[in-house]
């Protein structure tokens, strides 16, 4: 932090003012004093060390300098954590595989990873999606060979090829082949054809030398599903491809360039019997297919990854709302009454409208994520024991989260850039990065809309169950609870209403697709209507979350009685956000619902805003960003947000220089002409 004599006079005013301790708050969100002190310890070990400054804005750099750049810092930042994790005692019980993936993926997903690794973490695949998937789709023998090795990089960089050019969530379509050489006890792996190249897939272009392949499986000429196969497509100690394999980067994108996302074809690449992942399926040598249990734990994989990127969108919408509403209390605009000073962006209404829901959204989906984590453990444990009850519940409900966090957060992250007007579009505000990874997200690991299907498909067939008086998941029993509610406008019933709506709109769209039945042609009619319905229940299931998990922190002591009246404040915004948002569903569904009670809750809406604006500086502060981490000229902890504007601007390669020879000649030119 800045001395106190370098901080803006209008951001200690706002910390002076403010009711609660920004400390409190940071234990609190950080999960006690001994996590907040790790997070500060680990901060200090990179941010203080010099070989990890940047001496050049991500900006100016080319697309082979930024990925050159962000891969050497990445083997530089693995190695000193890895140092750094040898010398630390382990003060509780040991992690799981899974949750020590979890943990170090999060680190890297999270506000430190982001400020050191900007255009993000280029072997981030390698721990959300390959580790993981050896770990789950591995058998026992499989994970002796090789997941020791990947998780110490011992010859082992690894991403996981699914996706691919012509295909993406149709995972039937998949066109990549493995074809079983029986005599040989090989797979033969061939792209056929353009479309069946993998694309995406993170660190595939030069990073890692191997993957985990989808591939459909043939034995004899039939077909057998899509199955994963380990495959070096890169000599361990030259790192040139291996021969057959035709791979590269696939050019520039968006945002999140330091990724490096591949392209792999295969012509004739031929693997061990070994090489195809074994727990659920596999082909015995004599060419023989052994179908095992339904490969639930590839649905566990996804989970995992779906959880992690909620947990990514809320530190990106968090760091947005935090450079935001430090630059509200900086900036000013407009004077009520002639010759005072001019008022404070943030002391008007509008904005606050713009800043305080998203701050909101960030902490609730954060805890939403780790709300789903603590289930994602439960089933994982069930599914070992070969308990699979709550799989489809989960799978439904990560689908779902991940569609809708991803969605509102780069909505949220858009938002509050343009609430910092032009400033905001400077690459050193950093808000394009930070939309970039938000909106990366929608499309990752799942496309939103086809995640959403998904989840309305589980919402359709429980409500049918419902019907038949079944027992129905804990998410979902609202989906029988009475239409028939009194209101009172308090939080609770807000609640109710959205949960009674979600069960109409799933209960439209039931008697929709059953009407449709008759009619072949309309099968796939439903689309809108399903995803309509997969949204009404996350925003339900958001809304009972934030409640009753607010309820029982306080409840156990968790959230200190000093910050119980702002989390009240923030719990009010958030659930009344989430009514507003969904007033033209209610409307459809629950015609007692009238204007004058809508009103009601605009104008508590609005008196929750007012009162929170005291706090807000206090609330962004407590969630502990150093400046590294924000990346910001705007959002800085000391809020000199002009200096660092001016001083960014003057580092711009092309003020190296009072004339750009080459643009004045051409300038010298057209002026000479005579037009």
């Amino acid at each position: 932090m800045a001395p106190a004599t370098a901080i803006n006079p209008d951001l200690v005013q706002e910390r002076k003012n403010a009711t609660i301790n920004s400390e409190e708050f940071a234990i609190w969100w950080a999960g006690g004093s001994n996590e907040l002190y790790k997070k500060r310890e680990m901060a200090k070990l990179f941010y203080e060390d010099p070989q990890f400054v940047d001496h050049q804005h991500i900006a100016n750099m080319s697309h082979k300098e930024l990925y050159e750049y962000t891969t050497e810092k990445a083997v530089r930042f693995l190695l000193k954590l890895r140092e750094y994790l040898k010398k630390q005692q382990p003060e509780a019980a040991p992690l799981t595989p899974i949750e020590e993936m979890y943990e170090l993926r999060a680190l890297m997903g999270g506000p430190l990873g982001s400020g050191l690794f900007p255009a993000n973490f280029p072997l981030r695949l390698h721990y959300s999606m390959f580790l993981p998937t050896l770990l789950r789709q591995a058998s026992d023998e499989q994970c002796k060979l090789w997941l020791e090795k990947a998780w110490n990089f011992d010859g082992i960089i690894g991403t996981y090829a699914q996706t691919e050019l012509g295909h993406g969530t149709y995972l039937r379509g998949l066109e990549t082949r493995a074809d079983y050489d029986i005599e040989k006890q090989e797979f033969i792996l061939n792209s056929p054809t353009l479309t069946s190249y993998k694309w995406w897939p993170g660190g595939l272009g030069l990073t890692v030398n191997m993957v985990v392949l989808m591939a459909q499986l043939y034995i004899k000429g039939r077909s057998y599903g899509f199955q994963p196969f380990l495959v070096r497509i890169r000599n361990e100690k030259t790192h040139e491809p291996e021969p057959g394999v035709d791979v590269g980067d696939i050019g520039p994108r968006i945002g999140l360039n330091g990724v490096n996302n591949g392209y792999l074809g295969l012509k004739n690449v031929r693997i061990p019997l070994n090489q195809m992942l074994s727990r659920n399926n596999q082909v015995l040598p004599d060419g023989t297919f052994v179908k095992g249990p339904e490969p639930l734990l590839l649905y566990g994989t996804m989970v995992y990854v779906r959880v992690m990127i909620v947990r990514d969108v809320s530190v990106n919408l968090l760091q947005a709302a935090t450079i935001a509403t430090r630059y509200s209390a900086v900036r000013r605009q407009g004077v009520e009454a002639g010759g005072q000073q001019e008022t404070q962006i943030i002391d008007f209404l509008t904005q606050q409208q713009k800043l305080f829901p998203q701050i909101a959204k960030g902490i609730f989906y954060r805890l939403a994520a780790d709300r789903v984590w603590d289930f994602y453990r439960v089933v994982s444990k069930e599914l070992d024991k070969g308990n699979k009850r709550n799989l489809a519940e989960l799978h439904a409900l990560s689908c779902c989260l991940k569609a809708i966090c991803s969605d509102e957060s780069a909505k949220g992250v858009e938002i509050l850039r343009k609430a910092c007007g032009g400033h905001g579009f400077m690459a050193s505000a950093n808000f394009g990065n930070l939309y970039a990874a938000a909106t990366a997200a929608c499309t990752y690991e799942g496309e939103n809309t086809v995640l959403l299907l998904q989840t309305a498909r589980f919402l359709v067939k429980n409500f049918l169950d419902g019907l038949k008086r079944l027992v129905l998941p804990k998410t979902v029993t609202y989906l029988r609870m009475s239409p028939q509610f009194k209101w009172s406008g308090k939080l609770e019933t807000l609640v109710t209403v959205l949960e009674i709506t979600s069960m109409e709109r799933v209960r439209h769209t039931f008697f929709l697709m059953q009407r449709n039945k008759k009619n072949p042609k309309q099968t796939n009619h439903a689309g809108i209507q399903l995803t309509k319905a997969a949204v009404m229940h996350g925003r339900a299931f958001l809304a009972r979350m934030a409640l009753d998990s607010i309820r029982e922190q306080i409840k156990k002591g968790t959230i200190p009685p000093a910050l119980r009246e702002v989390m009240d404040q923030l719990l009010n915004i958030f659930i009344m956000d989430l009514f507003l948002s969904s007033v033209d569903e209610i409307l459809c569904f629950i015609p007692s619902i009238k204007g004058k009670q809508i009103h009601e809750v605009e104008a508590r809406y609005e008196k929750y805003l007012l009162a929170f604006r005291r706090n807000a500086v206090a609330v962004v502060d407590g969630f502990d960003y150093h400046d590294r981490d924000l990346a910001s000229t705007l959002g800085c902890y000391d809020g000199r947000v002009y200096e660092r504007l001016m001083a960014e601007a003057r580092k711009c390669e092309l003020n190296s220089e009072p004339v750009n020879t080459k643009s004045a000649a051409y300038l010298n030119r057209l002026m000479k002409a005579k037009l």
